[in-house]
């Protein structure tokens, strides 16, 4: 079923990005601000979704706003706060019937993107301030989300790895921040930091559904009719870091008491590997050592030697950084250390079977064909090629991916070079 993917901007500033199917029974709509991440801003951008999402002027309360969105056939609107390379994504997803499916004929579009509209641009309260009820209820919220990350051990790990190895560049700033700069944010501060977001940020809008582009322009255009209409910043870089020298490997052990060690590893490009030429292999490298199933870190760190109780790598294309996570009894911490690294000197040094590799293409041809089918999947997608100033589809990624051959896997993992170590040990663990 073919896709139609238009681009455009609406504004300096404010673009979309209309995806036109009728593949699914439902419409996806979406308004993001990118933000540079920022130890200063990011709790408050983080903080700011989840009070518009509690009332508008028109919808006051969210028992309003959930009677406005069972008008829509039962819509959903959600707010969101990713992070997307050294940037801060802030805003909403919506998901609601397809107008193609209403039962009589509807405008569910116009009437949807005008909900979002209203929700970011006139919350509840006097026009000057958040109301204090929302403030402090959702602060609250905020600062115990972050307070949990601790809670789950190996998102916890992965975390305390990306501060210290990122220590000082943006990417080390959470998208939620951190719980003194939460706690601390007050009414007016908080106010105010909105009002710079909707006159400077950047503005992706997103659509996936049964309309054509100029609809969905006309749609959004009159829901944000007042967006301050100002020359926005342009959309944050990302600072790619140089290699560390051969040997200087930052190690970093933390005791808590856990009866599992977490054993995360961060390794360094040097750049960023965004265009397709040069992502597409770096994909299959990391299908290869620690991204599927079939990996070398499963296969031979988990499975074969039982070093980990899990193991797996992930790549940040933007940042150029490659982060592996591993749980590890701790007395197995060194070797599952060792062997990690072994498996990665025998992919640069070319030993990658021919199953491996065609193992590792299918892994990633699949991976971004079944993006296809989510609408959220398609979303999150969009808007990472829109942070890193991008606008090639899943398609074509999958059409390089196919072509790429076990020599330029091999160099693609020659390219990395590790850069922090960090271990999270029990009571009584043991350290580096």
């Amino acid at each position: 079923m073919i896709m139609e993917i238009t681009h455009r901007e609406l504004a300096p500033g404010v673009t979309l990005s209309a995806v036109r199917t009728t593949k699914f029974k439902t419409s996806l709509l979406g308004l993001t601000f990118l933000e540079p991440l920022t130890q200063e801003t990011a709790a408050a951008n983080a903080l700011i979704p989840s009070i518009l999402r509690r009332g508008t002027r028109e919808h006051p309360k969210m028992e309003d706003l959930s009677a406005a969105l069972d008008e829509l056939y039962g819509g959903a609107i959600e707010p969101m706060v990713r992070k997307k390379g050294e940037t801060q994504c802030i805003g909403f997803a919506g998901s609601f019937l397809d107008d193609a499916y209403a039962l009589e004929p509807s405008q569910i579009l116009e009437k949807a993107a005008a909900l979002l509209g209203e929700m970011l641009l006139h919350p509840a309260g006097d026009g000057t301030s958040f109301q204090e009820e929302y403030l402090e209820s959702e602060k609250q919220n905020l600062v115990n989300r972050i307070r949990s990350r601790i809670n789950d051990k190996q998102q916890y790990a992965m975390y305390r790895l990306i501060r210290e190895m990122c220590a000082g560049e943006p990417y080390g700033v959470d998208k939620l921040g951190e719980e003194a700069e939460a706690a601390a944010l007050t009414g007016e501060a908080l106010w105010k930091r909105y009002q710079d977001m909707l006159e400077t940020a950047p503005l992706q809008i997103y659509y996936c559904g049964s309309a054509p582009a100029d609809r969905v322009e006309e749609a959004l255009r009159s829901a944000l009719n007042g967006l301050p209409n100002t020359k926005r910043r342009e959309i944050p870089g990302c600072l790619v870091v140089g290699m560390p020298a051969e040997g200087r490997v930052r190690y970093v052990t933390e005791s808590l008491d856990v009866t599992q060690g977490k054993l995360s590893m961060g390794f360094r490009l040097g750049e960023s590997c965004t265009q397709v030429e040069e992502l597409a292999p770096v994909l299959i490298f990391n299908a290869v050592f620690g991204g599927s199933t079939n990996s070398k870190l499963f296969l031979n760190v988990r499975e074969r030697l039982s070093l980990c109780y899990y193991a797996s790598s992930a790549i940040d294309k933007q940042k150029g950084l490659l982060l592996v996570s591993s749980g590890v009894a701790f007395e197995k911490y060194e070797s599952a250390r060792d062997e990690i690294l072994a498996q990665l000197d025998d992919c640069r040094k070319g030993r990658i079977s021919q199953e491996e590799l065609e193992s590792a293409r299918r892994y990633i041809v699949n991976q971004l064909r079944t993006t296809l089918d989510s609408q959220g999947r398609l979303e999150d997608y969009w808007l990472g090629q829109v942070a890193a100033g991008l606008q090639f589809p899943p398609e074509e990624l999958a059409a390089a991916v196919e072509k790429v051959t076990g020599e330029q896997v091999r160099k693609a993992a020659a390219s990395w070079r590790l850069d922090s170590v960090y271990f999270l040990a029990g009571k009584e663990g043991m350290g580096e």
